[in-house]
């Protein structure tokens, strides 16, 4: 197979979005809001700035988890390992 023909991997969609903001879920009630500034492959992992840990909440009548807290953390370095999702925020217009 071409290397052209490869399917992209999740760096490559990663290294696609750097400059955006993304919301980074470690687990169903934390993560990280912030600017994708870079994205590593050894180990793998990104680096947000601006970043903000957030805290999230669901509850039976609202199921989809809504940002409840943030604490400001300025840079961070998250593995991928334990990510368990990543968003991709849409622009304020």
């Amino acid at each position: 197979m071409s290397e052209s023909s490869l399917p992209p991997t999740v760096l490559h969609m990663l290294e696609k979005n750097v400059g955006r903001r993304v919301a980074v879920i470690l687990d169903p009630s934390y993560g990280f809001e912030g600017k994708l500034i870079a994205v590593t492959h050894d180990p793998a992992g990104i680096w947000l700035s601006d970043a903000d840990a957030i805290i999230l909440r669901a509850t039976i009548a609202q199921p989809i988890p809504q940002v409840v807290g943030k604490e400001d953390r300025s840079e961070v370095f998250i593995n991928l390992s334990a990510v368990q999702r990543i968003e991709v925020l849409h622009r304020s217009k």
